[in-house]
């Protein structure tokens, strides 16, 4: 029980603050873990996309190289509503289930579909330039572009 003094200084809510800060931070999933889902949704819904495309859609490689900016359009559009779906709808792709991460907003809530479309294109963007991978290896709390421009966050369960 904290004694008037402190209270009418603001001494508590500072306490209480720090250790919702410090539950942030631990909650928060490690770059690790991130990578891991990463290259497992790469293999399971990625992979698929492209050969389905370049083999069914266009014909052949050759066929494909010849129409690349529309190959790669038909590509990134399909991955984009995948996987947005899967953020908005269920919290995780498969990825992300098999190493028990979850997204959430900032204030720990399910996420809208414009984070989720947001979250993508910072994704996107952050993969085309090198730098912004960088990010979470410079800041204290580990987040990325991508959880910075959508508001989202990548949770352990």
């Amino acid at each position: 029980m904290a004694k008037w003094r402190d209270v009418k200084k603001n001494r508590v809510k500072k306490e209480s603050l720090s250790k919702n800060q410090e539950e942030y931070k631990s909650s928060c999933a490690s770059l690790f873990a991130r990578f891991k889902a990463f290259i497992t949704d790469t293999f399971l819904i990625a992979t698929p996309i492209v050969y389905i495309i370049i083999y069914l859609v266009f014909g052949s490689g050759d066929e494909f190289a010849q129409n690349r900016i529309q190959g790669w359009s038909y590509i990134l559009s399909t991955l984009l509503i995948i996987i947005t779906f899967f953020w908005y709808v269920k919290q995780q792709t498969p990825g992300m289930k098999a190493y028990s991460l979850k997204i959430v907003n900032l204030k720990k809530q399910r996420i809208n579909i414009i984070q989720a479309l947001i979250r993508y294109i910072a994704t996107l963007f952050s993969m085309a330039t090198f730098f912004l991978l960088l990010i979470p290896y410079i800041n204290k709390d580990k987040k990325t572009f991508q959880d910075y421009m959508s508001r989202t966050i990548l949770i352990e369960e």
